[in-house]
């Protein structure tokens, strides 16, 4: 019998069924709904969590619509604005990320604001199920006085400064003084401390804007110093963004070798990932074989310090120096937790730059949403206000992982629709308006979406700036201009 006969044959005997399974014989199980009827899937948030949830959606159903509506009106969120330019390899994503976009049960609607130009209410009108994958705009706060000084910044912002996000483009941050304070350790922080040390020549062959390149050709910043509050074997980074750090041409690592006392005797027992990263660390702290000939710069760790206070300089706005508790570390490896000893220290800087993590905001009153943990309450996804509302990445569980992370994350929310749908819990025969019934809306409020291949328009743009200059792409950093280039 050949394979044309049996899927005929398999085809028939679930024709009964309330959903036909096809493409089995493939080892993909996808579903279509009965009648004709299509579920339409509406998406808030056009980065990672956003696509990933579209991906498997379409992927897993032959019938399924999926709309994707983001605030501005460029998609692709934290791959674009939140990847150090110097990292253009995470950014390929952004290829598979296109192919969602182009798929022809896809859309994509950017410079719509949801709880702004239209609400999370009239969305779950014109949709069988709404997804919330907005990410996390916010910046934890500081919570010490002197945190609103000229110098202190979020990392956040700093990122968004020098990756073009529209948001931050009026940022300027001050880069005349020599130190510079990064509080945190995880690769975020790296980031940021990297970028101030970088040789230009490294930063002109990437996609960082041309007023950050600018800015940083004229900084005086020669030292910096990233501050967390445990030990070296707590340290967040990556061992990838710390032998970035180690390699970094013009400079050298300055630590505090008292700080790495008995860790050399614990390395045994940590798990490999980890143990690699020590060594790595422990080498960097301890040597001349790491100090670069020639070196003018100097970065370094500075461990068991917590922020009490930046403290201002003499006309009492900008930022002189901040003041750290001194800790010891109650419990042992991963687990040890600071405890402040009474001690206190004080460094001179110029530029503190906060990077304890970013927050998600509340961006509609109808939407559930925990103050405290900055997250959507949700169960495996699911919102509990009724059927058809979801969430995806970091608004679901916080600002933590990688991309990797947000993806497995957004595949089990995609899971959990597509097993409402498939039990009944989502009515996928109900008519739904999708699209049509939004763009109306938005049209009549004046709001000037953007779709893909209007993206594809500035897209185009971007690299012909930048190949003028020899970049691989200059980006604009206007929103005003963004939308005059998408509907030229």
């Amino acid at each position: 019998m050949n394979l044309r006969r049996i899927c005929v044959l398999r085809c028939k005997s679930l024709l009964n069924s309330k959903y036909l399974r096809t493409s089995q014989i493939v080892g993909v199980r996808k579903l279509t709904s009965p009648s004709g009827s299509s579920p339409k899937v509406c998406i808030v948030g056009g980065g990672p969590a956003g696509f990933y949830t579209a991906q498997h959606l379409l992927k897993s159903r032959l019938d399924i619509q999926v709309d994707l509506f983001e605030r501005l009106p460029v998609p692709f969120g934290l791959v674009r604005f939140g990847v150090a330019p110097d990292h253009p390899e995470v950014k390929n994503v952004i290829n598979t990320f296109t192919q969602t976009a182009l798929h022809e049960r896809c859309n994509f609607f950017g410079n719509v604001g949801v709880g702004k130009d239209v609400s999370v209410a009239e969305l779950r009108q014109a949709y069988h199920a709404v997804v919330l994958s907005y990410g996390a705009e916010g910046n934890r706060r500081l919570g010490i006085p002197g945190e609103d000084l000229r110098g202190v910044y979020s990392a956040k912002d700093f990122v968004g400064w020098y990756n073009g996000l529209p948001g931050n483009k009026e940022l300027r941050p001050d880069l005349s003084s020599e130190t510079a304070v990064v509080l945190g350790q995880g690769n975020v922080a790296l980031d940021v401390a990297r970028i101030l040390l970088s040789p230009l020549d490294i930063l002109k062959k990437t996609d960082i804007t041309q007023p950050s390149l600018e800015a940083l050709a004229e900084s005086q910043v020669q030292r910096v110093l990233i501050v967390g509050r445990r030990g070296p074997l707590q340290v967040a980074c990556t061992i990838k963004e710390l032998r970035e750090m180690v390699n970094l041409p013009g400079t050298m690592p300055d630590m505090v070798t008292t700080d790495f006392e008995g860790v050399a005797s614990v390395l045994k027992d940590l798990s490999r990932p980890r143990k690699r990263l020590t060594e790595l660390l422990l080498k960097a702290a301890q040597g001349a074989a790491s100090r670069q000939a020639g070196a003018s710069r100097q970065w370094g760790f500075h461990f068991l310090r917590s922020p009490l206070e930046i403290l201002p300089a003499d006309d009492l706005t900008s930022t002189a120096g901040i003041r750290l508790a001194v800790n010891v570390l109650e419990g042992s490896h991963e687990g040890a937790r600071a405890v402040p000893t009474g001690e206190v220290e004080e460094l001179k800087c110029g530029m503190v730059i906060s990077s304890i993590g970013y927050r998600s905001l509340c961006i509609d009153p109808a939407v559930p949403f925990d103050h405290h943990k900055a997250i959507i309450p949700n169960t495996v996804g699911r919102v509990q206000t009724g059927a058809g509302l979801y969430c995806s990445g970091w608004v679901k569980r916080g600002p933590t992982g990688v991309i990797a992370t947000t993806m497995n994350d957004s595949f089990d929310t995609a899971r959990s629709l597509l097993q409402d749908i498939e039990a009944g819990v989502i009515d996928v025969y109900s008519v739904k308006p999708g699209s049509r019934a939004v763009l109306s809306s938005l049209d009549s409020r004046g709001v000037k979406w953007v779709s893909f291949s209007d993206w594809e328009k500035i897209d185009k743009e971007e690299v012909r700036r930048g190949q003028r200059v020899g970049r691989p792409r200059e980006k604009i950093l206007d929103v005003a201009e963004m939308l005059r280039v998408a509907h030229s």
